[in-house]
């Protein structure tokens, strides 16, 4: 199916690892020209391999999106070097563990700042610069499958933060529906990822018993949902947020 994503321009936070870099591998695919958000990985070595495979131009982009001047920098340097965006993917994201008794401030504002206003950020400097420009753009928010069951292991604060994302992404998609702007989320379950090893080496069978498909989904499996959601095939869909956790939360 072609998504019609050719020369377009997508931006993908925390985009060097895990599910960031599978889905700047599935934009890349379909010919999109990707900008790879990052702070504490390396991106190079993504954007050689995906400009020498798919033949589409690549950058990395340094940036904490928790920090606005930061986050303006970003943007410039992606207009700069590859032209307007089309497509903002928020997929940075950090999953502490501390139980809410034992929790300090910055614990909780660290997370929060990553996780929900790192996105806030970039979203509102995209919606900004498409609005100026009367440019009609997309925007994919990776919540989780914890914005919805809460967390027991450790993690409210990621779970109230990608909560608010969660809803975040709907009344932006309320406000920028009139303008052609289309803004979705994605909340995946357990990946195969750096983010999760550690959780899934110690409690694996305890999560697969949690999911009907009994299995962890792989990055690639949930960047196609993201990709999509990205496309013109999904013209018709804001303030939308797909499942893609293998049925380990149904509603």
């Amino acid at each position: 199916m072609n998504l019609f994503l050719k020369n377009t321009v997508a931006l993908v936070t925390g985009g060097a690892r895990g599910l960031g870099r599978a889905i700047c591998r599935a934009l890349a695919e379909e010919g999109a020209h990707v900008a790879i958000n990052a702070v504490r990985s390396d991106p190079e070595e993504l954007v050689a391999q995906l400009q020498s495979q798919f033949g589409i131009e690549a950058i990395a982009v340094r940036g904490d999106v928790s920090r606005t001047g930061e986050v303006h920098a970003v943007f410039d340097r992606v207009e700069e070097e590859l032209g307007p965006l089309d497509i903002l993917v928020n997929n940075a994201g950090t999953w502490p563990r501390a139980f809410v008794k034992d929790m300090t401030d910055d614990e909780w504002s660290e997370t929060l700042a990553v996780n929900l206003t790192g996105s806030f950020n970039t979203c509102r400097e995209a919606v900004r610069r498409w609005l100026a420009a009367g440019r009609k753009g997309r925007i994919v928010n990776i919540t989780s499958q914890a914005a919805y069951a809460g967390a027991t292991t450790g993690h409210a604060h990621y779970a109230a933060a990608k909560a608010g994302l969660a809803n975040f992404t709907v009344s932006l998609a309320r406000e920028m529906a009139p303008h052609g702007i289309r803004v979705n989320a994605v909340a995946p379950g357990f990946m195969e990822t750096d983010m999760a090893a550690e959780a899934l080496r110690q409690d694996r069978e305890r999560i697969l018993s949690r999911i009907p498909l009994g299995r962890v989904a792989t990055p690639a499996e949930v960047a196609a949902a993201v990709v999509f959601l990205a496309s013109e095939r999904a013209s018709y869909i804001t303030g939308a947020t797909l499942d893609v956790n293998g049925g380990m939360l149904m509603r």
